[in-house]
């Protein structure tokens, strides 16, 4: 490679959409430091993603002047400073406390969507569940399922469209329903509910309260990261089990093991496709040279296929070291909402599990894969045996027809 600004790549072209996961791979190996004619330099490399992450001088989260993100858009040591405040909200007895509502919910929907009309996977359970889990979790109302859903659509396609006038109108409508729920909390005063949003309220950071912008900021990280990722991931990992009765079979017998399986299926594909940081002072990374300012996307659903890390990429083991893994990041901006996501993961699949003698892909269909910026099904109809003989499901016996379905 020569270090002029050549384009290697185009990361939103047909044949990338069709299967992000196999463009990914072939770059990781013949171009591991790609450049595209969107401003962005791609690593594929697990060894240069683990860099960025960790060398924040270098490579900074600071990439937006015009939307800045709390905390996820700082570095240390103002990073720092919010992230003591954040990461007590994912505290292994906060995870303990909401356990049972978050097993409450993976059961009800489960067994909704059990009786349902809808074979499709996404529609029916992920996005449900993703909404309404977050929604239990910081303490909003039901009126809001509908709303953030809507919302979490407007985001992807902004972000899609790289229209930085429609993501300030999208961040701008999320603030409003953060802004109205933190009123509501205003005026109740002490009879508040003592949840996430109001605990929010009462945070300090350098002894001054965060205002009504930085707590919409974190909320809308918080947020973003868990909806889109818990769907993604929940579509990817009912796929890989529908596919292989064998471990579905093996983890009903065994739930310990659902733990290490969820980590595993997510790292031979991701919920999330890539993150951004931007060079701060010349680098050189793999003979390619970056000038400061230059942005960079560090591509997580290869990094965790690099053959010089995990072997096969495909190969499917629970005895790999969960430190190799960049599944939730790593370095000072590892995601802090890693420990409500694995208990969200591990209760949904631990729900399906139990209230399913078998799950398949419903006769006749095909997944639809998501397209950047999202991973996963777009569409995932699946066919299930439920355990209990008196709770049926309509692809029990359908065999809908799917001509718009196209091969995963």
């Amino acid at each position: 490679m020569t270090d002029e600004f050549v384009f290697d790549w185009d990361p939103r072209s047909d044949a990338v959409q069709r299967d992000q996961i196999a463009a990914y791979d072939h770059m990781r190996r013949v171009c591991p430091v790609a450049r595209s004619r969107y401003g962005y330099t791609s690593f594929f490399k697990h060894a240069d993603v683990l860099r960025a992450l960790i060398d924040t001088e270098t490579f900074s989260n600071v990439v937006s002047a015009r939307h800045p993100s709390v905390p996820n858009g700082m570095d240390p040591p103002q990073h720092t400073r919010f992230r003591r405040v954040i990461d007590d909200y994912f505290s292994v007895g906060r995870m303990r406390d909401f356990e049972p509502s978050c097993q409450a919910l993976a059961e009800d929907l489960t067994f909704a969507w059990l009786r349902s009309d809808d074979a499709d996977f996404m529609t029916g359970f992920a996005w449900e569940f993703a909404v309404q889990v977050q929604c239990r979790f910081m303490g909003w109302p039901a009126k809001l399922h509908g709303p953030l859903r809507k919302w979490m659509l407007k985001n992807h396609a902004a972000t899609y469209a790289i229209d930085s006038h429609a993501m300030g109108m999208v961040a701008r409508e999320f603030d409003g329903y953060v802004a109205d729920l933190l009123d509501e909390r205003r005026r109740a005063k002490t009879s508040a509910p003592p949840d996430v949003t109001t605990r929010l309220l009462n945070e300090t950071v350098d002894g001054q309260p965060l205002s009504g912008e930085q707590i919409s900021s974190i909320v809308r990280n918080w947020t973003v990261g868990e909806v889109s990722t818990i769907a993604a991931a929940l579509g990817i990992l009912a796929q890989y089990l529908a596919v292989r009765p064998a471990l579905q079979q093996r983890l009903r017998e065994q739930p310990s093991m659902i733990p290490p399986a969820v980590d595993e299926i997510l790292r031979i594909h991701g919920p999330l496709v890539m993150s951004r940081r931007r060079v701060t002072r010349a680098v050189t990374v793999r003979g390619r040279l970056l000038a400061p300012d230059e942005r960079v996307a560090l591509i997580w659903l290869s990094a965790n296929r690099d053959e010089d890390v995990f072997g096969d990429p495909d190969e499917f083991r629970l005895d790999r070291d969960p430190a190799l893994s960049l599944l939730y990041g790593s370095g000072p901006h590892a995601c802090p909402g890693a420990p409500l996501a694995r208990l969200e993961l591990q209760t949904a699949v631990s729900a399906l599990l139990q209230a399913t003698r078998s799950l398949a892909l419903a006769p006749g269909c095909v997944p639809v894969r998501a397209t950047f910026p999202a991973s996963g099904y777009a569409r995932l109809r699946l066919r299930a045996e439920t355990s209990s003989r008196d709770t049926p499901m309509a692809s029990d016996t359908l065999t809908p027809s799917c001509p718009m379905d196209t091969p995963a």
